[in-house]
């Protein structure tokens, strides 16, 4: 019980430092477009265009120079951004007597940065590309990489199918492939409160560590993920490769449905693997059990972009006496959370204001709802600069006193 215990513990602290990628300046260097072509209303919403750019694997070239020869292709030159997230916290807590301001966000605390990462993408070859993520200050074990893929795409006509080799040290095993917006995959959520609007987020199988092997079949009206895994990063764990016996099944359908563009999916994760806890410590024996839905529908009101998201996710409880645990809920009762919000562009491409209500109960046997209702302002001051403004009101009884119940985050994003 105790290493499960610290497991997870090595996963949530991991995850609060991981990199979380958003727009990539690195794909605009190297098709030419600008940040617009490929996101909805703001950074990192992908829109139609960006998830093609997605499900081609990145190897989508503009006017930049190749190299090219006999088996052959890729940009004349290594293509690289920068993100940074530099963000200012408060809530309504009570500290103990004695606490120094600013050493929790009860006091209010600036984390600059929260995030800075450096990121690596591109084209591999004709039908190879790759994505890599790293810590500017040292990652797990000291080492900077936090995650990496390299899709292998074969365009079968009317359809595409991919081998996605990855590892991540806290996005999630949807990191392989996913094209929502919904928080199945933790960096690529509409709103900055993630467990607050995603239902995967809230319940954590749209985050944490995991190593494996997506298999994609894409086409016009959706696409298939089957995963092979282990909930682990595979850089943090020793000189051995974790296991791959977890499986994730995502099933998606994209329609346009008059002039608005649908993602309407389903996940389910199962199986039983090994997990240092993301951070090289001892492995463990885990469950990996949880079922997700999730609605987004992209479209206009009044002539304006307007976006909605709902979701709901589930992670079962453990019978008492059990000697292994769910990875994604270690109470005995199920956790499980639904969501839905809005994000309307009332300023198109300058000012988007945002709503979302979430239902949840984190499974304990007392103080289990744990509701909330979040509001949020992002202002573009460029197409890679922007600020946010996210605040949570909670309510059900699940907050301590010390989480106090609001939250308040003030944030500068910039990638470049």
């Amino acid at each position: 019980m105790k290493k499960i215990v610290l497991s997870i513990a090595g996963v949530m602290a991991a995850a609060a430092f991981a990199p979380e990628a958003a727009a990539i300046p690195a794909f605009a260097r190297q098709t030419g477009m600008a940040c617009s072509a490929c996101h909805q209303q703001h950074y990192p919403v992908l829109n139609g265009f960006g998830q093609a750019f997605k499900a081609a694997g990145y190897t989508m070239m503009g006017a930049q120079e190749k190299v090219e020869g006999e088996h052959l292709s890729i940009p004349s030159t290594l293509n690289a951004a920068l993100l940074l997230k530099a963000r200012y916290q408060k809530t309504n807590g009570v500290d103990p007597v004695g606490t120094i301001s600013g050493t929790t966000t009860n006091g209010g605390q600036w984390q600059i940065p929260d995030e800075f990462s450096l990121f690596f993408g591109g084209r591999v070859a004709e039908n190879i590309g790759f994505m890599m993520e790293n810590n500017t200050v040292g990652g797990p074990l000291g080492g900077i990489v936090a995650g990496f893929k390299m899709p292998v795409v074969f365009d079968m006509g009317g359809a595409k199918l991919s081998v996605i080799p990855f590892l991540t040290d806290a996005l999630g095993v949807a990191y392989g492939y996913d094209e929502s917006s919904t928080g199945m995959v933790r960096g690529i959520r509409w709103m900055e409160h993630r467990a607050e609007i995603s239902a995967m987020q809230y319940v954590g199988n749209g985050a944490g560590a995991a190593s494996g092997l997506a298999f994609v079949g894409k086409n016009d009206m959706g696409y298939i993920n089957i995963t092979k895994f282990a909930p682990d990063f595979a850089m943090a764990a020793g000189a051995t490769s974790p296991q791959l016996r977890s499986t994730f099944v995502r099933v998606a359908a994209t329609p346009t449905v008059g002039d608005w563009a649908m993602h309407i999916g389903g996940a389910f994760t199962n199986g039983s693997s090994y997990t240092s806890g993301g951070v090289g410590g001892p492995l463990v024996l885990v469950d990996t059990k949880a079922t997700s839905l999730d609605f987004q529908a992209q479209g206009q009101a009044a002539g304006k972009d307007l976006s909605i998201y709902a979701t709901w996710a589930k992670a079962p409880g453990n019978a008492v006496g059990a000697l292994v645990f769910n990875q994604y809920n270690a109470a005995a009762n199920d956790r499980k959370a639904w969501t839905i919000g809005a994000d309307y562009s009332v300023i198109p491409h300058v000012l988007h204001l945002g709503a979302a209500y979430r239902s949840a109960d984190n499974g304990a046997l007392i103080n289990n709802k744990d509701n909330a209702f979040t509001v949020a302002a992002v202002y573009d001051l460029t197409q890679n600069v922007a600020l946010h403004l996210n605040h949570s009101a909670y309510s059900g009884g699940a907050r301590t006193v010390a989480q106090g119940n609001a939250l308040t985050t003030f944030m500068l994003e910039s990638a470049f």
